[in-house]
């Protein structure tokens, strides 16, 4: 079994792979429980992604495995990465670019990572990374309006907001989540302007809240950064 962790700004998430195919997902909210997990489990390959703790610690942990990779800008991917500081490049950035080019290879692909921010990553189909962008998330902007205003108050987003917001509440749910969706498609329609046809693939903790708010047609794989990590872990342990 291969094991891959995805350690986000929030939580980590642990998925099982045999082969190719994710077979378990785990989501851990501590450090404390990823821990015992690891130290406890043994299987054939890992690779750790992290955004917000020290990779090489999460490693460590880890010590019944035949081998271990951590995804840093150094390690090998079964993608050209073109991005122009591939230092600077986001783990699960990359990670969700190869979870796109595993579902379709030799196609233009478009991945939108919708969790704490929105990026989104763009692989021409000859497997060349370019890079994306990154926009604030849907919470985030909640977060921002709240805190850097002196009234507006902290919300939580609907699943249907209403469009003429008639109160302050609604008019920040119309606002943010309308105004998103739309950036979102905006953006997409871009991408089809400058490359014609692509693939559009929607991931990330808030794929499922745009899902069927979106227009165009994407395809819906909440766990590609999982499938991604997987595919790089596959690619170096068959070099």
């Amino acid at each position: 079994m291969n094991v891959v962790v995805d350690y986000g700004n929030t939580s980590a998430k642990v998925g099982i792979f045999k082969e190719r195919r994710l077979v378990d997902k785990i989501v851990f909210d501590s450090a404390e429980k990823l821990r015992g997990f690891l130290e406890n489990y043994s299987g054939d390959y890992i690779i750790v992604s992290s955004v917000s703790v020290d990779a090489t610690v999460v490693m460590d942990w880890a010590r019944h495995f035949k081998a271990k990779f951590i995804l840093t800008p150094s390690l090998p991917l079964p993608v050209v990465n073109r991005y122009a500081t591939p230092q600077t490049l986001g783990v699960d950035r990359i990670a969700a670019a190869c979870g796109a080019y595993e579902l379709f290879p030799n196609q233009h692909c478009l991945a939108i990572d919708a969790g704490t921010c929105i990026t989104y990553e763009f692989l021409d189909a000859g497997g060349n990374y370019l890079g994306g962008g990154i926009s604030p998330g849907l919470r985030m902007r909640f977060e921002a309006m709240h805190t850097f205003t002196a009234r507006l108050p902290l919300i939580q987003p609907v699943d249907q907001p209403a469009l003429i917001g008639t109160s302050t509440e609604q008019c920040m749910q119309s606002g943010v989540i309308y105004g998103l969706c739309d950036e979102i498609e905006g953006i997409i329609l871009r991408y089809h302007e400058k490359f014609g046809d692509l693939k559009v693939i929607l991931c990330g903790g808030d794929a499922r809240f745009f899902e069927n708010k979106l227009k165009a047609a994407i395809f819906a794989v909440p766990e590609l950064v999982l499938s991604g990590l997987n595919s790089i872990l596959i690619y170096n342990v068959n070099r």
